[in-house]
């Protein structure tokens, strides 16, 4: 059942709360087992802090991979029969995923369990489509900003309390994970409404990541921002893939530590995403936040690289969190293009396309790691100098694509 105009909520607090709080505990869900996933797959394989890291790729790939092939799915599902059924099914399966991992005994196991929650975790284009179901063309930027300072508010809390839980043995996060995710279950069968004003039938050639891509791209200068979106994901992706890899290894740092350091990043992501970037870009508009802050996050990517202390690691973990006024930018570009009954599909392709990032990135920049830190090699931040050659890509492609369409050349 949809909603006409006419019919949307009055007061849709409860329920964007409710969007945060998915988003919030799909990173926690992220952020929880982080800290722990070098001694579990080392409790599992039997293998080191190197042959962690490959099997750690292995996991984070697959996980991504699903929701390449399940964001459009999933995005398009909740175009034609609703945002609400779609995310409260993907936190039913999520939550029984869980506690299937927190018994897991072998790494096929656990890869299972990823690829199932790969599934249903792929909501972040249903979530982005209700945000922009209840958001006028000018403050979408700022609202899909409140999605990633929900994803940044699960990074203060996940790394933090999987840090602590690490006493209690590897597996502890994954109950935690659980419990979070039956709790915000309860929460949006009572307060979500349905947002959707006009439903679409749904179609298959269109429900898959390379048809929605080839519908998606016929709008005029999206095929820019696509690649742009890219090429910044896989350079961006080298944070979550070694980081609990790369500070072990590069400044002895335990799991409580690296649980520590992924708090004060996504302490700085809320920071940005639900208070900066309301200022950032109202005031420098979506085109000129990203020509500024593309090369930005080139020079911090380049300044992690060589990094020697962990203390400086921790002073440049706020700035490179600025740097994600990127991301809410591109997809307020892309979504002023697109029409309303596209605006799931437009995020499941986003989505997709993050999550290709998301499958590329993990093994690159494991492999990377581990090459660069076996044997008598000592260069941990061998990967951040690649993601730095990636980011300047992003930058030169859009910066020689500029200007943007006409569709969004007269907005901000």
């Amino acid at each position: 059942m949809t909603l006409p105009a006419a019919e949307a909520p009055r007061d849709a607090r409860l329920p964007i709360l409710f969007v945060l709080i998915t988003i919030t505990v799909e990173a926690m869900g992220i952020g929880l087992i982080l800290p722990v996933m070098p001694a579990l797959l080392s409790e599992v394989q039997g293998v080191g802090l190197s042959g962690a890291a490959l099997w750690g790729g292995v996991l984070a790939s697959a996980y991504a991979l699903m929701q390449f092939l399940f964001s459009p799915t999933l995005g398009s599902l909740s175009d034609r029969f609703g945002r609400r059924p779609v995310l409260l099914l993907s936190l039913a399966v999520i939550f029984v995923d869980y506690i299937v991992m927190a018994l897991a005994q072998t790494f096929w196991l656990l890869l299972l369990g990823r690829v199932v929650a790969g599934i249903a975790a792929a909501t972040m284009s249903v979530a982005m489509a209700f945000m922009a179901d209840i958001s006028p063309p000018e403050k979408k930027a700022q609202n899909f900003g409140l999605i990633s300072a929900g994803f940044g508010l699960g990074f203060v809390l996940g790394p933090a309390i999987g840090g602590l839980l690490a006493e209690f043995g590897p597996r502890a996060p994954f109950w935690a994970a659980a419990l979070l995710a039956g709790a915000n279950l309860t929460f949006g069968l009572l307060v979500l409404p349905e947002t959707l004003r006009r439903s679409r039938p749904f179609n298959w050639r269109r429900a898959n990541p390379l048809g929605g891509l080839l519908a998606i791209r016929a709008l005029p200068g999206l095929s820019v921002l696509l690649l742009v979106w890219f090429f910044y994901q896989v350079a961006n992706y080298v944070y979550p893939a070694i980081w609990a890899y790369f500070t072990q290894a590069a400044f002895g740092w335990d799991a409580r530590m690296v649980g520590v350091s992924l708090a004060v990043y996504g302490i700085s992501m809320v920071a940005v995403q639900g208070g900066l970037i309301r200022v950032i870009v109202p005031r420098l508009g979506e085109r000129r936040t990203l020509a500024w802050f593309l090369p930005y996050n080139a020079v911090i990517l380049l300044c992690a690289a060589f990094v020697p202390a962990g203390w400086m690691m921790l002073a440049l973990t706020p700035f490179s969190a600025l740097g994600a006024v990127v991301a809410p930018a591109l997809q307020g570009l892309a979504s002023r293009i697109a029409d309303d009954d596209q605006q799931g599909e437009l995020q499941g392709v986003l989505a997709s396309i993050t999550a290709v990032a998301s499958i590329i990135s993990p093994l690159v920049m494991t492999q990377i790691f581990g090459w660069a830190t076996a044997g008598e090699a000592d260069m941990p931040g061998a990967p951040f100098l690649l993601s730095f050659v990636l980011m300047v890509v992003s930058g030169a492609l859009y910066a020689r694509d500029a200007p943007l369409p006409r569709a969004v050349a007269s907005g901000p």
